[in-house]
């Protein structure tokens, strides 16, 4: 551990990193929802760590949040169609 001093928009980048990897549409149907909870699985667990990181290990919480940001662009909110969206000509 450091005697690194955070600062407070180090958390505030964190904090919103968080919120963004769960702050995602819901699901359109229950149809949709299987890829929905894969998907918030996978940011959960992502947030977790970074959380973790920060708060166990003492690591610099600038560097969690690009370490969280980088990882919700792997599993992005796509896949279902979100609550609010319009069908499309296939139905879904």
């Amino acid at each position: 551990m450091t005697d690194r001093t955070t600062s407070p928009d180090e958390l505030r980048s964190l904090l919103a990193a968080v919120h963004e990897a769960l702050a995602i549409p819901h699901p359109a149907t229950i149809g949709d929802g299987e890829v929905y909870d894969r998907v918030l699985a996978a940011r959960v667990m992502h947030a977790r760590i970074a959380l973790e990181s920060v708060l166990v290990r003492a690591d610099d919480p600038g560097y969690s949040a690009d370490y969280l940001r980088a990882r919700l662009a792997e599993h992005p909110p796509a896949g279902y169609r979100a609550f609010g969206e319009p069908r499309t000509e296939t139905g879904r």
